[in-house]
């Protein structure tokens, strides 16, 4: 029989579920995560204690019932509070006048979780350097179907959970070339799994240790340690610089205006200590969304090479 354990997390804040852990997936049919059309959020993972599932489902905003399954259950409910914002401290977070303080009423239920599983969110991130979202996503959920295991318990059908570091060793480099990955960023991932144990202690860091630990890896730069940090790390302040579209989407909802990189840090920095908090609560707002102008960036397909 599947171990099965059950909770209730009643935190001392409203916690909005679905809008806390909606960045943890990776893309429209993420194998490692789903919403059902009855507000159910699925998620699996591999722990220490091995892979397992989550079935998590709002009751009120101070309510969540959890159930998971697997050999991981057991310390999957114990990381839960973690999962859902609960080292997450908005305290000192002033969102001042204007379109951050009207997003902040409006969801003020947003926690920034932390999964402590760096992997996890580090192979992701690297299949989505340089390349579009969708090109990213499909070369994840490729790769998960082919070489993660199913998630324990009832999880809804094609659902996986993420290869340890032995199983992405063992992945051919055709497989990544199938999912369209380049031989850089299939390199940089096997950099990161050889030393995944070392990555993983990131967790106990401060972030800047953690963004040098992470950095140490060759490929490893700050745009993708940001996005480990953001999920992994429950870093309220960690910026993705470098990224293709969000100094543009920062600049347009705060200034109307286009901005690069160095402008969008100037920006944001009033809310130093809770900038990626701002940029998650300009994006549920709506308003960072720049309006398109040229071509589409062009989606690159490796497997014809």
């Amino acid at each position: 029989m599947i171990p099965q354990e059950t909770c209730s997390y009643r935190p001392d804040a409203a916690v909005d579920l679905r809008r806390t852990v909606q960045r943890l997936a990776h893309g429209p049919g993420d194998p490692t995560f789903q919403t059902s059309a009855d507000g159910v959020t699925w998620r699996a993972t591999l722990l220490p204690s091995g892979p397992a599932t989550y079935r998590l489902v709002q009751v009120d905003p101070r309510r969540i019932d959890a159930e998971a399954w697997g050999p991981g259950a057991e310390q999957a409910l114990a990381l839960l509070p973690d999962l859902l914002g609960a080292r997450d401290d908005p305290s000192s977070f002033d969102p001042g006048p204007g379109i951050v303080s009207e997003a902040h009423r409006r969801h003020g239920g947003l926690r920034i979780p932390r999964t402590g599983r760096v992997l996890e969110a580090l192979v992701p991130a690297v299949l989505e350097q340089r390349v579009i979202g969708r090109t990213a996503t499909a070369a994840w959920r490729w790769l998960l179907r082919r070489h993660g295991e199913p998630a324990p318990g009832p999880a809804p059908a094609g659902m996986r959970v993420p290869p340890s570091p032995e199983a992405w060793l063992r992945v051919p480099s055709w497989d990544f070339h199938m999912a369209g990955v380049d031989p850089g960023r299939a390199r940089t991932i096997r950099s990161c799994v050889r030393v995944a144990g070392r990555l993983e202690e990131a967790t106990t860091m401060t972030p800047a240790d953690a963004a040098r630990r992470l950095q140490a890896v060759s490929g490893v730069g700050p745009w993708t340690a940001a996005e480990v940090a953001q999920r992994a790390l429950g870093d309220a302040d960690a910026v993705s610089v470098g990224d293709y579209h969000l100094a543009s989407a920062v600049g347009w909802a705060l200034t109307g205006e286009r901005v690069d990189d160095a402008r969008m840090l100037v920006l944001l920095e009033p809310w130093r200590g809770h900038r990626y908090r701002v940029i998650r609560l300009l994006e549920l707002s709506g308003e960072a969304r720049a309006p398109r102008r040229g071509p589409r960036l062009a989606i690159q397909d490796h497997r014809r090479n």
